[in-house]
């Protein structure tokens, strides 16, 4: 019987750093329907409470089919820790530097959304290196209805074990 060891208790076991990362490559994020519940969790969270995003009725007086997700309920679904990305990175990420994003559509209660990240940065340092990810989210009708930017700092393969 072999021993339990917690460090190497991964989801992904084989670890990536700066150097390891190539552009265009893709990190598809599990889909996510909008429902209720996730509105409700939302509004708990962030603590808005305009009736937009919780009241039908209000929605429907002013034009709308339902529900209007907050912006900012539809950018969290590009969070990189619900795919494999942190999980490749667990020994080499520094930090999450920054984010933009635009909202190109609306998102309504019940809409499906497909979120993925694209390398489209690759910014060498001289012991770290900077991995620039474009995000999109599409709806089932394959609408682009956000697109931005995140960047994270890694470590560099050559320097792993030494300070940043």
């Amino acid at each position: 019987m072999s021993t339990f060891d917690p460090a190497a208790h991964r989801l992904v076991q084989a670890q990536r750093y700066f150097e390891d990362f190539k552009l265009g490559e893709r990190f598809v994020l599990p889909s996510r329907t909008m429902t209720g519940a996730v509105f409700l969790a939302f509004q708990a969270a962030s603590g808005d409470n305009h009736p937009v995003h919780y009241n039908v009725e209000y929605c429907r007086a002013h034009g709308m089919p339902g529900m209007l997700a907050h912006g900012f309920q539809t950018l969290i679904q590009t969070a990189a820790g619900a795919g494999l990305f942190p999980f490749m990175t667990e020994d080499s990420l520094i930090g999450f530097l920054d984010q933009s994003s635009r909202f190109l559509r609306p998102v309504f209660v019940g809409d499906t959304l497909y979120a993925a990240l694209e390398v489209d940065e690759i910014a060498p340092n001289r012991t770290t290196g900077v991995i620039g990810l474009s995000s999109t989210v599409h709806n089932q009708r394959g609408e682009l209805v956000l697109e931005g930017h995140q960047r994270y700092l890694l470590r560099r393969r050559s320097t792993a074990g030494k300070s940043a």
